[in-house]
């Protein structure tokens, strides 16, 4: 296994241009973020979509670049899409939105992009959504394989809060270019047996430092247990710390890195 960091855990610090009509730059950049990830001895970076300055050509070739002269892998990167739109023209939006980040993880020689599901919006049911949601990944795998680009679809809430939700899109899908990214601080009921029944089907995971129970409190995860579940199916791919908790990532990052490290036998 290897470990890495993804930009969302320096948040409050980075450039936000999701909205490009109003961009917000920040204190830190992707470059300086990657310089930190590199010295922390990390593997990689996964790169996320907001966080972007441009997507043309030639930044996309520097942060590549930078990469390598860092010794970093870029793990992938990350969409804020939603495919529970109940109109059939914003979903189609949706996914030319994934399409264009298929692109941007093609061009950075990145294997995987991070999706969404989404939430059902009210009055419509989990069931009516996973049907437009299967729809849509279906129509970015077609788009995704070609390119070499897993789309890695996160359990994030919603109608993927549960293992059987997202174990029945994937299936549902039945592409091998649509696989899981296991955020393992995301399952709020039983989070260590939908991590097992998860983790086969994962081409790379999150770590956060804590989740929530389903009544809202913050709960610390046995990282030398999930570790050990994803040794039991001989995963290999990327941890990929996405920090949430309320004390400064500039702290808390380089601290639970360390602590990955040592649990996946680095010295």
């Amino acid at each position: 296994m290897r470990v890495g960091c993804c930009a969302y855990s320096y948040r409050q610090y980075l450039g936000n241009y999701r909205d490009p009509k109003d961009p917000k730059p920040g204190t830190m950049t992707l470059e300086s973020f990657m310089q930190r990830c590199s010295d922390m001895d990390l593997d990689g970076v996964e790169l996320t979509g907001y966080y972007f300055a441009s997507t043309d050509d030639a930044y996309l070739n520097r942060l590549k670049a930078l990469a390598c002269k860092l010794g970093l892998h870029i793990s992938g990167a990350a969409v804020g899409n939603n495919f529970c739109q109940v109109d059939p023209a914003d979903r189609a939006r949706q996914v030319a939105d994934v399409k264009k980040w298929t692109d941007v993880a093609y061009k950075l020689g990145a294997p995987c992009l991070r999706v969404f599901a989404g939430p059902a919006p009210q009055g419509r049911t989990d069931e009516e959504c996973m049907g437009w949601v299967v729809q849509c990944l279906k129509e970015c795998a077609a788009y995704a394989a070609p390119k070499g680009v897993i789309l890695a679809l996160e359990n994030h809430g919603g109608i993927t809060a549960r293992a059987e939700q997202v174990l029945s899109l994937i299936k549902s899908v039945g592409s091998e270019w649509v696989r899981v990214n296991l955020d393992t601080g995301n399952y709020r009921t039983d989070p260590y047996r939908e991590i097992a029944e998860t983790v086969p089907y994962a081409a790379m995971a999150h770590v956060k430092t804590e989740t929530r129970t389903p009544d809202g409190k913050k709960e610390s995860l046995d990282y030398a247990k999930i570790i050990e579940t994803l040794k039991s199916v001989d995963y290999r791919g990327y941890l990929d710390i996405e920090y949430e908790a309320a004390e400064d990532p500039m702290t808390a990052v380089p601290r639970f890195a360390k602590e990955l490290l040592r649990l996946t036998g680095r010295p």
